[in-house]
């Protein structure tokens, strides 16, 4: 799928991109587009496109002029902002805290995509949550469970990195349980507060996620796969992922309270 421009409708365009671990396993990555109510366009994420994919953005996006913002949702996704500002340089950059640490010369607006304010600033268009109960960003930075979520209701679209995963495995690994389901990231363990009530602010930020987004289409997730679902199914989706991670929940409650 990488290297791929979908079209799923409402207005957005999810990019399916290439990443290597180590080099080698390409276990994929992405970016999206989105027309919005003024017939700008804002991005999710950022990706190097290719050539292919740009004349694609180039031909809805008046040749890039109509982008009017990108938007990085996950901390760690950090490979192709330069890329992504040098190609579209009029649009607003939004981050992360760490993004803004990380690349400190690139011109970030100051509302950062964790804080409670963001939301309201694309509020007619995009819906925004971030987990509760874990850390953006952990003292391990090999744990990347949390992101910002964001739904697009126009096309029902929700696109989200890392928290919510699905794979799509190859042959003999597409015969393993996870292949094809929708599960949270396994590094969720690492990444709730050390803290009581940690566990349950989770639980009931999930539950809660899969009830005001029911009405979701599709999971556009990183790294490697698109969900396509019946209106409804999503809470029912969330549901049976907290039961696969209610061990870890418990074992946080053991430990905390």
């Amino acid at each position: 799928m990488a290297g791929q421009f979908i079209d799923c409708g409402g207005g957005f365009w999810s990019v399916r991109g290439s990443y290597r671990v180590g080099g080698v396993v390409n276990v994929g990555t992405q970016c999206s587009l989105i027309r919005i109510g003024s017939g700008e366009f804002i991005f999710l994420d950022s990706y190097t496109l290719t050539d292919a994919v740009r004349r694609e953005v180039d031909r809805l996006t008046d040749g890039g002029a109509k982008v009017a913002a990108i938007v990085n949702l996950h901390p760690f996704h950090t490979v192709h902002c330069e890329w992504m500002h040098r190609a579209f340089p009029q649009a607003k950059l939004y981050g992360t805290a760490r993004h803004h640490a990380k690349f400190p010369d690139l011109p970030w607006q100051s509302q950062q995509c964790e804080d409670d304010a963001f939301p309201a600033i694309f509020g007619d268009d995009l819906r925004f949550s971030v987990p509760a109960g874990t850390q953006m960003v952990c003292a391990d930075e090999n744990v990347h469970f949390s992101s910002i979520l964001a739904y697009h209701p126009v096309s029902g679209s929700l696109h989200v990195d890392d928290t919510l995963t699905r794979l799509k495995l190859p042959f003999p690994l597409a015969l393993l349980p996870m292949e094809g389901r929708l599960d949270f990231h396994p590094t969720l363990a690492k990444s709730l507060k050390p803290e009581a009530g940690a566990a349950d602010a989770f639980r009931e930020w999930a539950i809660a996620l899969g009830m005001e987004w029911h009405e979701a289409r599709r999971v556009v997730a990183a790294h490697n796969s698109i969900l396509e679902m019946y209106v409804g199914e999503f809470p029912q989706l969330i549901g049976e992922a907290l039961g696969r991670v209610k061990p870890v929940l418990d074992a946080h409650r053991a430990e905390f309270g």
